[in-house]
């Protein structure tokens, strides 16, 4: 019987893929217990010649933690004789080679953190906190002789991968369509990157086949960078209405500036949770367990990650016009809590925080994928004090024509020189200079204590 309308999906196709994801999380766990009853085999070494000739010893590699324990589990012709107790193919017949490799990886890479986790606790002498054994539940991982996937072959009009599952009984070939988007056909087939073996991730209403990718990147150190006269800069300054501003420095001048508005984003954001608490106080006490409004926190933070993409690739697009910059961030903090604040209030602040972390980490991933470094700097004064003379200023508003000195001022104006400009721009030129160190960001040279200028003159007469 084919019930396509529920969750849309062949549901006979969709227990096939639940069957395996089944049988590869027991057969995950048969090897985390093996591996845990024979934690000796990872203090193993073995003796290796480095590339200056010289004899070193080091722990025993995943590949050879496989190839003895497929030995010790496995028989075959080559080695019959096994541990008793552990007979992997008696329990689970017929499962392909390559689906018990994946198992086999993914339990020495569980197990071998659970033991330093472990060690540590140990050296610790604490009584709580004692590290749990790791979980068997993982998304299978597809090597190349459990999936025909030619990417080179896919069209719009054919697009279908062959995948082997357990169909509770034996294992076969069977067959899935699949959709994609231009991008990702263009990514996938992109020369640059490495595709490495796709999961597959099963969810209520979704499957999908993740396939990470990996590029070889070159780029200099920010200590070699700073060694070049006309190292170009690009400071971002992060924050809720301007959801970045981005200014590019070179030879000390300011060449370009970007504001990344935040369209409406901060109020909107603010008005589904103002409706979210609205329905929690209607509603009462929450059952445990259960979770109210899952869509609209769903679209909150899905429109979040929307923006904070967006902003990222206007960040990193302004970098790719300077091969060989350094991108500037300022090092986060957390937002203080205001008293006053109501509860819709707090969660929004909290989310506009969190938008600023993503921007964050996507510009970083996606200018290393260009050859950009990314770097963090100290943010103290960087709203205070003057880009133009150095000194200390403050952020003003407009109010009936004048200015009024206040905390959160979209304005910034300094009354030693008379310089103004928009304190989020005031900030964002800042960075620069607490990259280079200039201004009230000059690293000062300590000078040596009287205590330890007296020491030497001491030790000399003690010696006489």
């Amino acid at each position: 019987m084919d019930h396509r309308k529920e969750n849309g999906t062949n549901i006979g196709k969709r227990k096939c893929l639940e069957l395996t994801r089944d049988i590869l999380n027991k057969a995950r766990e048969f090897y985390i217990d093996f591996f845990i009853g024979h934690a000796l085999k990872f203090n193993e070494t073995e003796s290796y010649i480095d590339k200056n000739g010289e004899q070193k010893t080091r722990k025993l590699s995943a590949e050879q933690l496989l190839t003895w324990a497929e030995s010790m589990t496995v028989p075959t012709a080559a080695h019959p004789d096994i541990m008793d107790g552990w007979n992997f193919s008696e329990q689970f017949p017929g499962m392909p080679r390559d689906y018990r490799r994946s198992v086999i990886k993914d339990a020495i890479g569980k197990v071998r953190g659970y033991l330093s986790n472990f060690a540590k606790w140990e050296a610790s002498g604490a009584d709580k906190s004692k590290p749990s054994t790791p979980g068997a539940n993982n998304h299978p991982t597809l090597y190349k002789q459990v999936i025909e996937l030619e990417l080179e072959l896919v069209t719009r009009q054919n697009c279908f991968v062959e995948i082997k599952v357990y169909a509770g009984a034996n294992w076969e070939w069977v067959r899935y369509p699949f959709k994609f988007s231009e991008w990702q056909n263009t990514r996938l087939n992109d020369s640059s990157w490495e595709n490495k073996s796709p999961k597959l991730i099963l969810r209520p209403n979704y499957v999908g086949l993740h396939i990470s990718q990996e590029k070889t990147i070159k780029a200099k150190k920010v200590k070699e960078s700073k060694e070049d006269p006309h190292l170009v800069t690009v400071g971002v300054d992060l924050n809720v209405k301007n959801l970045a501003v981005v200014t590019v420095r070179e030879d000390g001048k300011i060449i370009e500036t970007a504001f990344i508005k935040d369209e409406g984003l901060d109020q909107h954001r603010y008005q589904h949770m103002k409706q979210v608490y609205e329905h929690q106080w209607q509603s009462g006490k929450p059952v445990k367990g259960e979770h109210s409004d899952t869509k609209l926190w769903d679209h909150i933070v899905r429109t979040n990650d929307d923006f904070a993409h967006k902003a990222s690739r206007t960040i990193v697009d302004i970098c790719a016009k300077y091969p060989g910059c350094v991108l500037i961030f300022e090092k986060l903090r957390k937002i203080k809590r205001v008293r006053g604040q109501s509860k819709c209030h707090r969660a929004n602040r909290k989310k506009a925080n969190q938008v600023r972390g993503k921007i964050f980490e996507y510009s970083k991933a996606k200018a290393y994928g260009i050859g950009v470094v990314t770097l963090e700097v100290n943010p103290h004064g960087t709203s205070q004090y003057c880009s133009h003379c150095g000194q200390k200023g403050g952020r003003f508003s407009f109010e009936n024509g004048k200015l009024v000195k206040c905390a959160w001022g979209k304005l910034f104006y300094c009354e030693h020189c008379h310089y103004e400009a928009n304190a989020d721009f005031n900030a964002s030129v800042n960075m620069h200079h607490s990259f280079y160190n200039e201004g009230h960001w000059e690293r000062k040279v300590k000078e040596p204590s009287k205590q330890a200028a007296k020491t030497p003159c001491s030790a000399t007469r003690r010696a006489g």
